[in-house]
């Protein structure tokens, strides 16, 4: 029995996360051949193409897609495995990749990665905010912080704390439009509708016992990006629905109001998501016990 080439493994997940075979060269610090013959190796051990290449780039293959989730666990152990062994005094180092919603990133997330590098000074921090679903395994990523009610899915997940979320308009707006009584009444007001859910112009709704309904609100607003929304809300141009990091000053002064309070989208979380593999490097396990001691 031939021993799996782990190298040329690892290799793979590189040039798939990287896209170019000089970018794994540069990475590793190995050459351009080194690489492209490691691809090859693999290639023809396992008898089928895991890259299309042309002159100027590289894409998976069919096949390719399917075995990369096993060149990455493959990669990932191997790291772990290097880590563990290392004498525990040492400094952590090296990168890690963290994606993040952009508004929770910027005014919640910032503060505690600038002191996670104080604490850890040779771990170099790759934040990505997007509030876009990234998906952790095909992007590279090492970590996510989501905010949402999360589906079943093979990757892990740490639950942080609960969120509220709030149906919001200013008191000028609900003096001068009236206030919704039950969510049937959003379809003749003007609401705010964020363009990632997967269907923004459908509202599925939970009320307090359990019941659900489903409500098209007329549109007169439409984001990527729930902070974008706030000025206008607040200006009394309609009816939102925000989490409360995002809400809640405005609501404690007033210029915003709760409206709906029995009814929701869901029961939403701040929530940390890993790729499946239980190894992680030591570097990316000191980052989430500080983001779970920090964000909790």
């Amino acid at each position: 029995m031939n021993l799996p080439d782990f190298e040329a493994w690892a290799i793979f997940a590189a040039a798939a996360r990287l896209g170019s075979f000089t970018a794994v060269s540069h990475e590793l610090a190995i050459s351009k051949p080194t690489v492209s013959k490691a691809i090859t190796r693999l290639e023809e051990s396992l008898g089928t193409v895991l890259f299309h290449r042309t002159s100027r780039k590289i894409s998976l293959s069919t096949a390719g897609k399917a075995l990369l989730p096993y060149a990455q666990t493959i990669a990932l152990d191997g790291e772990a495995a290097m880590e563990a062994a290392r004498d525990t005094a040492h400094l952590l180092r090296g990168q890690v990749r963290l994606a993040a919603p952009l508004s929770f990133g910027l005014s919640h997330l910032a503060p505690v990665i600038a002191d996670f590098m104080c604490a850890y000074p040779e771990i170099m921090v790759d934040v990505q905010l997007s509030d876009a679903r990234v998906d952790l395994i095909e992007e590279g990523f090492d970590l996510a912080i989501r905010i949402a009610e999360l589906p079943d899915s093979s990757l892990r997940a740490i639950r942080l704390r609960g969120m509220q979320a709030y149906f919001i308009a200013s008191p000028d707006y609900l003096k001068r439009s009236g206030t919704p009584i039950s969510p049937d009444d959003l379809t003749d007001h003007d609401c705010f509708l964020y363009s990632n859910e997967a269907t923004p112009e459908t509202w599925h709704l939970k009320g307090p016992k359990g019941q659900k309904i489903s409500v098209r609100p007329r549109c007169r607003f439409q984001s990527n990006n729930g902070d974008i929304m706030l000025p206008a809300l607040i200006a009394g141009r309609g009816i939102g629905y925000l989490p409360d990091f995002l809400c809640q000053d405005a609501i404690d002064s007033g210029a915003l109001e709760p409206i709906l309070p029995d009814w929701r989208f869901g029961e939403i979380a701040l929530n940390l998501v890993m790729p499946p593999s239980p190894h992680r490097p030591a570097r990316v396990n000191a980052l989430i016990n500080f983001l779970k001691q920090h964000l909790r």
